[in-house]
């Protein structure tokens, strides 16, 4: 990392995402908000590419890559995984990927990621979806949903919300100002929420057909 190989690897995938026309959509929640479901429905309805940051730097750790044993060891270690090397995973992916539409799930959590994907990849997202939702109303959903997960319970899930509201609520009011974000209220039914959804998709094809 930091070599002038990574540097010129790095200015040439931004490159090539920026020359492609890729479009890029955040999606942004707390936990517990739906944006896994949701952005499963949106694959399926409208062609995108669902990306989660989260899970890329899993696979990385599981490849077993001198890149994913670094991630492993910052993460035991309580560190913050630098953003370029979350945007270096998602950059691999959107080129793999071979389509030009991608929904990009967790990611920015903050500011810096967000500066950082910018300046990287040279895009800015379409816009920004924001499923919108109540503290009492994930919580409550995060207890009751069984995936086995160890860190669904109650401390460690208002840790969470905690974090999210101090880091992506600023990455979601800096979007605000530039009339990119889309709130969507997720504390409907999942089929009303996906009415909700499949709107803004809708509204912004016609946008861009016309």
């Amino acid at each position: 990392m930091g070599t002038v190989v990574d540097a010129v690897n790095k200015e040439a995938n931004g490159s090539l995402l920026a020359e492609k026309k890729v479009t890029v959509v955040f999606v942004l929640g707390g936990p517990g908000s739906g944006k896994g479901t949701q952005c499963a429905n949106i694959v399926q309805h409208f062609g995108f590419t669902h990306l989660s940051a989260g899970d890329l730097l899993r696979a990385e750790i599981k490849s077993g890559s001198t890149n994913g044993t670094m991630i492993q060891n910052m993460i035991k270690d309580g560190e913050i995984v630098p953003s370029e090397v979350t945007i270096k995973l998602l950059q691999r992916a959107m080129l793999e990927s071979g389509n030009d539409k991608f929904l990009i799930d967790g990611f920015p959590r903050n500011e810096e990621n967000r500066a950082a994907f910018e300046s990287v990849t040279k895009i800015e997202p379409e816009f920004v979806l924001f499923f919108d939702c109540a503290k009492e109303e994930m919580e409550r959903r995060l207890l009751n949903r069984n995936q086995g997960r160890d860190d669904d319970n109650i401390d460690t899930i208002r840790k969470r919300f905690m974090v999210f509201l101090e880091s992506s609520l600023p990455v979601i009011n800096y979007y605000n100002t530039k009339g990119k974000v889309r709130k969507i209220d997720a504390a409907k039914p999942i089929e009303e929420v996906f009415e909700d959804v499949k709107a803004v998709f809708l509204a912004h094809a016609k946008v861009v057909v016309a």
